[in-house]
């Protein structure tokens, strides 16, 4: 289940997969995807099925069909390295939308932003729009409200049984909304929140908001 905040005037839908959906620009925004990365974990040994490759395109095709945007951006981090025959799949998916795409680059980016805008993909490195900046890292930038990824963040919550959870999250402060990792195998890093701050955790394919 989805959920629906409003930042600074604007409005988002925080979906469990890690997406969002800022309504007033009829846009999706998701960060680090990390294709390519189950196939290089393959490469180097780990076992990880060969299926896992199309996770992530089963779940970028969900999002679409949820929200039916006419635009989506990538923040960063779209490829986990070079170029290899994960390429091939994302061209036959690129060619398959009919929705505008663009790329934030990221440092995982590597791939050029000319092959990248010969399939139609805008590149940039931040966008801005009006009072808001989307970026791969997160910046502090006065006056605006800055979209990131990079980070991959994470909350972990303790039970009264000692029990430990770690969930992914949204996680917002006065300036900044850092998004979750869109794709699988990409790890998280646990944040800590001080007063003021919003977590939207992810779990059990809910977004919901922890006090």
């Amino acid at each position: 289940m989805s959920l629906q905040v409003q930042l600074k005037d604007q409005h988002f839908i925080l979906h469990p997969t890690g997406a969002c959906y800022w309504e007033e620009q009829d846009v999706v925004l998701l960060a680090d995807v990390h294709l390519g990365k189950s196939g290089h974990f393959r490469k180097h040994g780990m076992a990880v099925p060969a299926q896992a490759d199309d996770r992530e395109y089963d779940k970028l095709n969900e999002v679409i069909s949820f929200f039916q945007p006419s635009r989506l951006w990538f923040l960063g981090d779209l490829f986990h390295s070079y170029r290899n025959a994960e390429w091939h799949f994302f061209e036959q998916w690129v060619r398959s939308q009919p929705i505008d795409l663009a790329l934030v680059m990221g440092n995982h980016d590597v791939i050029s932003r000319a092959e990248f805008e010969r399939l139609g993909v805008k590149t940039y490195e931040s966008l801005r729009m009006g009072k808001f900046v989307l970026t791969h890292h997160p910046m502090d930038l006065e006056g605006h409200f800055n979209i990131a990824g990079h980070v991959h963040p994470a909350v972990r919550l303790k039970g009264m049984g000692l029990q430990r959870l770690k969930l992914p999250c949204f996680f917002c402060t006065e300036h900044n909304m850092i998004l979750p990792a869109f794709g699988d195998f990409t790890g998280t890093y646990t944040m800590s929140p001080k007063k003021g701050d919003r977590i939207f955790a992810i779990a059990d394919r809910e977004v919901v908001e922890l006090s």
